[in-house]
């Protein structure tokens, strides 16, 4: 039992260890990234804040220190220059004149640098020879004034020439040891380190909230794209504001709408394509079945059904044909584009269509303008105008009409066929261009249609910058449809209207 525990326990605290798929450890996301540069900004604010007062006050009270000794030493030389040479009597009864300075140590030293007074109660020097390098130098005629801040102590040392006509006749010294400046100093040291510590951990909690809230509207992002990764085209990232992540979101959203759109379009047309396919084979399967099984049949049934089994290998011919077409169009790369003249196309596929409409006994009139022309590979256009010219003459009634314009509107060419057939009802309008849709399936299969003439037609449109509208023809007889596409430039054509 104990050591079913200890296994329970050692594979926990490594699966508490492992991360799920696709997940960012935190030291390495976003949200760690903007805390670091948080803090590191504010480690650099503190230090600044640590510092450069700190220093600013050390050099104020050092300048300050300088000035006051430097005066007071400056003093003391021109009251001991008053005689040819120092003595220590002399020096002595001077100082004795001068106002004691509390926590100055006072020396001062005849031009060989032998001491001749020493305000030190602790370390009198008296007698000895100065050696210290501030004297030394003040013997040789300059001032010195030497300052520094150590061991929480302001430390101040100032000596200059005592000078009786030109003459050296020594040297004064002045040290100055402060303490209540240095604690003044520590204390507020201490008060800025306080403030430093509250600093970083308010910056701390603020830079978590706010990495947090910035990372926010990331991972909504990051977990929708996971989400449409596994396929939930239907998911939606809902981002507040207004920011460059919000328009993110937006354009991901936009995104998602068509993939969903693509994926149910795509789902649609599988199912349809199967179905479609599915028809003509069990009609071969049937046929042949029944030539196979029958014992006793005569040639000219064989002949019927081999007759049958043709016509629906036609129609498959016809499905597989379109639906090549429709993946070419799906994925081929844009073709180069030249002048076309649609009057003269549209009289190109009339000619072709003459003898089927003569057939059905449906007339063809045009209505062409002249100078009609757009960029556009002539072949999409011509299959453009095919479809939408044959169906308007297998959808017609013996003794029809089919009427087709061409003309310049707004800065567009328009294609309009409409025909005097059974028309389109109108809550089929809308779907009439949706792949493997037909109005009357019946009628559809008996005219060869594949519901699939519409579809190519509009995508060929759309592929040269165009469209197709379909609505009911005049009067409420028979169907119009409309294809629009951007004229050609001037400068494109090499002819003019005429």
């Amino acid at each position: 039992m104990k050591e079913m525990w200890k296994r329970w326990r050692k594979r926990a605290r490594h699966e508490s260890l492992v991360l799920k798929a696709g997940e960012v450890p935190f030291f390495r996301s976003l949200q760690a990234k903007y805390v670091v540069t948080y803090l590191m900004l504010v480690v650099v604010i503190v230090l600044v804040l640590n510092t450069y007062p700190l220093l600013m006050a050390q050099n104020v009270v050092f300048s300050a220190k300088e000035t006051s000794l430097k005066r007071q030493a400056l003093t003391i030389a021109n009251a001991l220059a008053v005689s040819e040479t120092l003595t220590q009597e002399s020096v002595t009864q001077a100082m004795e004149l001068l106002d004691d300075m509390q926590g100055t140590r006072v020396l001062v030293t005849d031009e060989s640098g032998l001491i001749l007074y020493d305000s030190s109660g602790l370390e009198n020097r008296t007698g000895d020879y100065a050696i210290i390098s501030e004297v030394v130098a003040a013997l040789r005629g300059s001032d010195v004034c030497r300052a520094e801040y150590r061991q929480g102590a302001f430390r101040t040392r100032v000596a200059v020439p005592a000078v009786y006509r030109g003459v050296t006749l020594g040297a004064v010294y002045l040290y100055e040891y402060d303490t209540e400046q240095a604690e003044v100093l520590l204390s507020i040291q201490s008060n800025l380190r306080y403030i430093s510590v509250v600093i970083c951990v308010v910056a701390l909690v603020v830079s978590l909230i706010l990495s947090k809230a910035l990372t926010r509207n990331t991972s909504k992002l990051l977990g929708g794209i996971r989400s449409v990764r596994e396929g939930e085209y239907s998911h939606r990232v809902q981002v507040q504001g207004k920011d460059e992540l919000a328009q993110l979101a937006m354009e991901f959203n936009e995104l998602t709408n068509r993939l969903q759109t693509i994926e149910e379009v795509r789902r649609r047309f599988v199912s349809d394509a199967s179905h479609e396919l599915k028809t003509p084979l069990a009609s071969i399967r049937l046929l042949a079945d029944s030539i196979l099984q029958t014992e006793s049949v005569d040639m000219e049934t064989v002949r019927e059904f081999v007759s049958d089994i043709g016509e629906e290998a036609d129609r498959l011919t016809r499905i597989s044909q379109r639906l090549l077409t429709l993946t070419k169009l799906d994925s081929s790369p844009q073709r180069e584009r030249v002048p076309v003249d649609v009057g003269e196309l549209v009289e190109k596929v009339g000619h072709m269509l003459l003898p089927q409409a003569q057939a059905v006994q449906v007339e063809l009139v045009y209505h062409l303008r002249p100078c009609c022309v757009v960029m556009a590979t002539e072949d999409d256009l011509y299959q453009v105008a095919f479809n939408l010219m044959e169906n308007a003459v297998k959808y017609n009634l013996p003794g029809g009409r089919v009427e087709v314009w061409v003309y310049r509107e707004d800065g567009q060419i328009v294609l309009a066929v409409q025909d005097t057939g059974v028309g389109i009802p109108e809550e089929d309008l809308p779907r009439i261009f949706e792949r493997f849709y037909r109005v009357d399936k019946a009628r559809s299969r008996e005219a060869g249609g594949t519901g699939l003439g519409l579809s190519i037609a509009r995508d060929t449109a759309r592929l040269h910058g165009g469209d197709i509208t379909a609505q009911p023809g005049a009067n409420g007889v028979g169907a119009r449809f409309v294809a629009r596409f951007p004229m050609a430039a001037q400068g494109e054509v090499n002819h003019e209207e005429v």
